[in-house]
């Protein structure tokens, strides 16, 4: 089950925690894996990864905000059957504290940087008959998150534009969804940490792993087998749905 055997994955963002997770997940159930991804470098560690287990994939360093770089990498790959779109930044602040650079910026990578892998990825897809697709979501769409207004207006953003992706190209066999995890222990979470609260690391480690109702947080591995499940063939009924992966913040979290 769950074999990607003879599949060509595209996933963005795939050099470190969740997108390097699903990378290697893909390979290993057979998926020629292509990661976008900014940092070359990260990505190429990743790729020898999985071609040291065996498996095939490819490093293209481009940003996922530069349309006319996505376009030309898609061209390039050709046959794509499956894109992730992971690739992400994050903002801390409400509205107060968000500047109208903050929002650019993140509307770039986590908006546009989504709908540009989309423009690229589903004409090719129309062509080969088929394909899936998967967004990274998160709890952010779903509810409050104190201190993310701009962050959360990204992924609210996901969330609509992967129903109406879903809903639109039904028929051309593509289906679309999206993951909307909590709290997953990715090196970012303990860059943040490590910056924002100095000498107090291991306390605000706990104090985040206890928002999530289950008392801690997400591995990175867990969203990716949910992602290949929802990738694979035996999904094949499922689209236009989101999955919350949250230890029960959303509904337990009251």
């Amino acid at each position: 089950m769950f074999s990607l055997k003879n599949k060509v994955a595209v996933i963005t963002g795939g050099g470190s925690g969740i997108g390097k997770a699903i990378s290697l997940l893909f390979a290993k159930q057979g998926a020629e894996v292509h990661i976008i991804e900014l940092n070359g470098d990260a990505a190429q560690h990743v790729i020898e990864e999985i071609k040291t287990a065996g498996g095939k994939g490819f490093v293209h360093t481009a940003s996922v905000s530069d349309q006319r770089a996505v376009v030309d990498v898609f061209n390039g790959i050709g046959k794509v059957d499956i894109l992730v779109n992971n690739a992400g930044i994050a903002h801390v602040g409400n509205l107060e504290h968000t500047q109208e650079a903050d929002l650019d910026r993140i509307y770039e990578v986590n908006v546009k940087g989504a709908y540009n892998c989309l423009f690229a990825a589903i004409p090719l897809m129309k062509v080969n008959g088929k394909g899936a697709i998967l967004n990274m979501a998160s709890i952010a769409s779903h509810v409050g998150i104190t201190d993310r207004f701009a962050y959360s207006m990204s992924k609210g953003a996901i969330f609509a534009m992967s129903l109406s992706v879903a809903r639109d190209y039904i028929k051309d066999n593509i289906r679309c969804n999206s993951i909307s995890p909590a709290r997953v222990h990715t090196p970012f979470v303990d860059g943040f940490i490590a910056k924002n609260y100095p000498g107090n690391e291991s306390a605000q480690f706990e104090r985040l792993s206890k928002s999530q109702p289950i008392g801690r947080m997400a591995q990175p591995e867990e969203i990716a087998s949910l992602a290949l499940y929802l990738c694979s063939d035996e999904a094949g009924f499922i689209t236009g749905c989101d999955y919350p992966i949250d230890g029960g913040f959303i509904k337990l979290n009251n």
